[in-house]
């Protein structure tokens, strides 16, 4: 099918992606103000009614379930030619087909993602649910207040325990689908996603193949891999719970994601996932747009950078808590990013600094999600009067500003600012400002609801990488105010 302009009331922005049974489109909410992922059923497939009632009951399944570590299901509905649709929760942050693509995590993190995905799969065991089909692909990441979330997606092939036995086709993706799910006539149960389980820890340890090769993963943990895709059913974990537990028991504090520490990881890419991901910066919330489609920086509530913040910043490239990753750490309100400047005007991240306008500042110490070679965040912050407020409140001025060396290697400055309209605003000639060697390419929208003005900017800042700014201007402002802050934003040679 051609690009829509709607499924049903939802404005289309862009694909995102697609595959043998669904086509994803990005979506603009306009109730809610709010991207959205609209998985529509494929064309060839749109006269199956078996696959039009699998397709349907992913979403009643998601749907009624709704749990934070699942893709959620905001709607459903059909295309005049009766094809199902089902409005999903936009994963930002990508898949984990697309991180591992640029290489595998250090074992300490392997252990934490790991950790994360058997407690997503454990959500739907408890509800007497069995997946089917756990792959990397499968592994989104959104973002939240809190930082970034794992989730569990694509439940079209689970089935309720009662009746996941006896299928009339093969089910599951090679590589990781449990040996019984190739017989139709098998008893597929909790225990085949424990293969699963077990397959994907094997892919992020580096051990992938019939012989996986494990250096440097502790033995016990091999232990645990080994027998959770053991190739009868009987000798596995009874489910995810069971493998979550043993996992932690074989790994020790580092299974632990509140106590693991910092190790680099490799860089991950920017793919976009098809299903529900599209691993670019948030935009900035309007008026009704839900907490989780805030900034990419994590600014802090309560502007105090204390041990609690010492502690998200030791777990930034893991997984923290029971639900989520905390990406970076926080910024005290001018406080340590401003210490380590000259004087109080300047907020920094990294090597990226921003001269504040009187009233305003920093907060935030990295770009949640984008990671440079050596598996840190890449440096980004918030300038704002209440940095805090900016994510959530529209009448809050303020920008997002940050420096991506991955972006800079595959996108220009005209590029980028164009990859980035925002529904129902209306767009403004897009404009070139000099500022030096540092050259920004500058589009404003005027919007009707929400933020009246928002301007998206990006530059070449050398070797360093691309600069993107996002910024909201104070109320009746002209051009000048924007100008006069990318004029403030500085790189400093690394």
């Amino acid at each position: 099918m051609g690009t829509p302009v709607w499924i049903g009331p939802y404005r289309v922005q862009r694909l995102l992606g697609a595959g043998s049974f669904a086509t994803v489109w990005l979506g603009h909410d306009p109730a809610l103000d709010a991207r959205v992922a609209i998985k529509v059923l494929a064309e060839n497939w749109s006269h199956d009614l078996r696959v039009r009632e699998r397709f349907r009951d992913e979403a009643r399944l998601l749907r009624r379930l709704d749990h934070p570590r699942l893709v959620r299901v905001h709607a459903v509905g059909e295309l005049p030619d009766g094809r199902p649709y089902a409005v999903l929760a936009l994963a930002d942050g990508g898949s984990l087909r697309d991180r591992l693509a640029a290489g595998t995590p250090p074992v300490p993190l392997a252990l934490a993602l790991l950790d994360e995905i058997a407690a997503g799969v454990a959500v739907l065991h408890r509800e007497r649910v069995v997946h089917r089909d756990l792959t990397p692909g499968n592994v989104l990441f959104t973002s939240t207040a809190a930082g970034e979330r794992v989730v569990i997606a694509d439940l079209g092939l689970a089935k309720a325990l009662a009746a996941a036995s006896g299928l009339t086709a093969r089910a599951g993706t090679p590589g990781y689908m449990a040996p019984e799910q190739d017989d139709p006539l098998a008893v597929v149960d909790t225990r085949s996603d424990v293969f699963g389980l077990g397959r994907l820890g094997l892919r992020l340890l580096g051990g992938p193949g019939p012989r996986p090769h494990l250096g440097g993963v502790p033995a016990p943990v091999v232990a645990v891999l080994r027998r959770a895709t053991a190739p009868r059913p009987a000798d596995r974990y009874p489910d995810a719970d069971s493998f979550r537990a043993a996992l932690r028991r074989a790994a020790g504090p580092s299974a632990d994601p509140a106590a693991a520490q910092p190790p680099p990881c490799p860089r991950p890419t920017d793919a976009r996932h098809p299903a529900a991901g599209s691993g670019e910066p948030l935009r900035p919330p309007a008026t009704r747009r839900p907490r989780e489609e805030s900034p990419s920086v994590e600014a802090s509530a309560t502007g105090r950078a204390g041990p609690s913040a010492g502690r998200r910043a030791a777990r930034r490239l893991g997984l923290a808590g029971a639900v989520t990753v905390t990406l970076v750490a926080l910024g005290a309100t001018g406080g340590d990013t401003a210490r380590s400047m000259a004087d109080d005007r300047w907020g920094r991240s990294g090597p990226v600094s921003v001269l504040l306008p009187p009233g305003w500042r920093a907060a935030g110490t990295g770009w949640a999600g984008r990671y440079d070679a050596r598996g840190r965040l890449e440096p980004a912050l918030v300038v704002s009067p209440d940095p805090a407020r900016w994510a959530t409140d529209p009448t809050v001025p303020g920008a997002f500003v940050g420096l991506s060396a991955t972006l800079g290697r595959r996108s220009t400055p005209a590029d980028f600012v164009a990859q980035r309209p925002h529904a129902d605003c209306v767009a403004a000639p897009v404009r070139r400002v000099g500022r030096g060697a540092t050259v920004w390419v500058v589009a404003r929208f005027t919007c009707p609801a929400g933020r009246p003005v928002l301007v998206e900017a990006a530059a070449r800042a050398g070797r360093a990488g691309l600069l993107y700014a996002q910024v909201v201007p104070p109320p009746g402002s002209g051009p000048d105010v924007v100008d006069a802050l990318l004029a403030g934003v500085r790189v400093r040679p690394v």
